[in-house]
Order: structure tokens, then sequence, then C-alpha cells
């Protein structure tokens, strides 16, 4: 699990093709490293990887076709800026939201305006994702956990302070670019669970 709350901002430094899937190059940037195991999980824009390989500047995580498909890591050039978060201690303040890392689909960047120091983001996404957007509810951009202020049928609109633009992979992000979305949990969980409902 994951907090939203992106500890460092890394490159895509390789992509490999292996046999139908892919092997990821993940130059670390700024991320804290000390202490990375094999195996452990960190999350790549939002996308939930698991540690097969590292030195001191780098790690590398195999993508599957499922994941290579449902996100915008199979599309991403080399060199592009991305969010980096190592996965959450039992002890850790949960200062964003509970995000697992698996991607629900991918939305697009469709406006960005200037309001005063911060910045109104507005994102377009399927429908099928937007039923579970709620005004004042959070929403996984890439990995960032941020606070829905509108959503209507065609997308939605956060609000980003100038230390999220400075400090996440937003700062080079563009109008048009795909973004990974994961809607909140607990609508996921709230859906089932009316639809398991006898009658």
């Amino acid at each position: 699990m994951f907090t939203g709350l992106i500890e460092g901002v890394g490159t895509l430094a390789a992509r490999e093709s292996r046999g139908g899937d892919a092997r990821l190059t993940i130059g670390v940037g700024s991320l804290p490293f000390a202490g990375v195991q094999l195996g452990e999980s960190i999350a790549v824009n939002g996308v939930c990887l698991t540690v097969v390989a590292f030195d001191t500047h780098s790690f590398e995580a195999d993508a599957s076709n499922e994941t290579l498909a449902l996100t915008t890591l199979g599309e991403l050039p080399t060199g592009r800026a991305l969010n980096l978060e190592r996965a959450m201690l039992p002890t850790d303040r949960l200062g964003g939201h509970l995000v697992s890392g698996h991607v629900d689909g991918v939305g697009r960047v469709l406006r960005v305006v200037e309001d005063a120091r911060a910045q109104r983001w507005r994102f377009g996404a399927a429908q099928e994702l937007l039923r579970y957007v709620a005004t004042k509810g959070s929403i996984c951009v890439d990995g960032v956990s941020l606070t829905v202020n509108a959503v209507d049928d065609a997308g939605f609109e956060v609000a980003l302070v100038p230390h999220t633009v400075a400090h996440t992979a937003f700062a080079t992000t563009a109008v048009g670019d795909a973004v990974n979305l994961e809607v909140d949990l607990v609508a996921r969980y709230v859906e089932r669970l009316l639809q398991a409902r006898p009658g």
C-alpha cells in the first residue's frame, strides 16, 4: 500500500522487451533509496512494481502485458520524469489516502490554468471511471494523492499547490499527456457491497 505522497522524482532510464513484456530500469533520482530490498514494492507513476534488481542509482522491475496495456508505462519515452513512492510502513503517517498501486485506467491532461500561486488541472477520463469520482473525494493521478474540486461527465478538476508542482513529475507534465488514474478504494468496495446485496 501507498499514500500518494511522492517521495522522489526519478526517470525512465530504459525499457527492454523481454518475451512479449518488458523490463523497466528506473533511475531513482531524488527518491530516498537507503535500505532498498529485492522484492519490495515501489509505486512508479502510481503503478505498483516489484524491485527485481538494483544498484545505488536505479532499480529494475518487470512490467506484465496487463500493466503495459492498462497504464502509461508501455508508451512513455525514456528520460521521462516519474513520480516514485516506496511502500508505506505500518508506522507511517497516512498523509494522503490509501493507494493500492493498481491503476484503474488512463486519463489525459485537458487544461492547466494558473490560479493565484496554485494551478487548476483538468483531466479527461472514461465514464466508467468517473462514476467513482466525487467532489472533495480523493483520486490518485500518476501516483499523487489529490482532492477532487469538480467532476462532470467528461472529466474532473484538481488544484495543485506550488509544492506539489515543484516536487513531482507534474513540473514536466503537459496538456495532452496521458496519466495513470486510480480511483478511491472505498468507492469500489461500496459498489461491490451494494451489488452483492440480495434483491
